[in-house]
């Protein structure tokens, strides 16, 4: 009698735990979108403390996939289009926002470009087979995002802090690391392409 056949477990699949943790940040988006339609200082603070969970979910799903041998093709596409969309959606609702500071349009219109123009060249790389992970500049532009984000999100002054204008600084300096690393990104895939061709 021969053996039944196995199914392939789940965590060895597409939907894996790194890949489940990367929808689950695109799921988070319309909650941050959500909660900032609210000008307020506790709905800022919540989807502060939100969009920190989120990226903390975001390391998780890396070391996951490093640790325990689950990077996939659709992960590597994935986990960089997840945070795209977590932080274009932060940044258009901090330019959008009624009352109380806000965000240059132009930065949001620049950083979104960028991340556009990545992710379209990230989607034709794949049409070719060629997967190109995210590079070094690329995860310090994200650090860099990441505390600029958290900060803008609070918004307001408590106490002797004032979290949007140290928010503003790092999002000046995320905008030019973004500017920076997708011009690598498109001449490192320009050589990947010439390469094989």
């Amino acid at each position: 009698m021969h053996d039944a056949p196995r199914v392939a477990s789940g965590t060895n699949g597409v939907l894996n735990a790194p890949n489940v943790l990367s929808l689950s940040r695109i799921a988070v988006a319309p909650v941050l979108i959500w909660l900032l339609t609210d000008p307020s200082r506790d709905a800022g603070a919540i989807a502060a403390i939100v969009f920190v969970l989120a990226c903390v979910s975001d390391w998780l799903d890396g070391y996951l996939a490093r640790s325990r041998g689950l990077s996939t093709q659709l992960g590597k596409f994935l986990d960089p289009l997840a945070d795209k969309v977590l932080v274009i959606s932060a940044l258009i609702m901090l330019a959008a926002m009624p009352e109380g500071p806000r965000v240059p349009a132009w930065i949001v219109a620049t950083i979104a470009a960028r991340e556009l123009a990545v992710t379209g060249l990230r989607t034709i790389a794949l049409g070719e087979g060629i997967v190109v992970g995210a590079e070094s500049l690329g995860k310090v532009k994200m650090a860099f995002e990441v505390v600029a984000l958290t900060s803008l999100l609070v918004r307001y002054r408590y106490w002797l802090l004032d979290f949007f204008s140290a928010g503003m600084v790092f999002l000046w300096i995320a905008m030019l690391l973004a500017l920076w690393s997708g011009v690598a990104y498109h001449v490192r895939l320009i050589r990947v392409l010439q390469e094989r061709s």
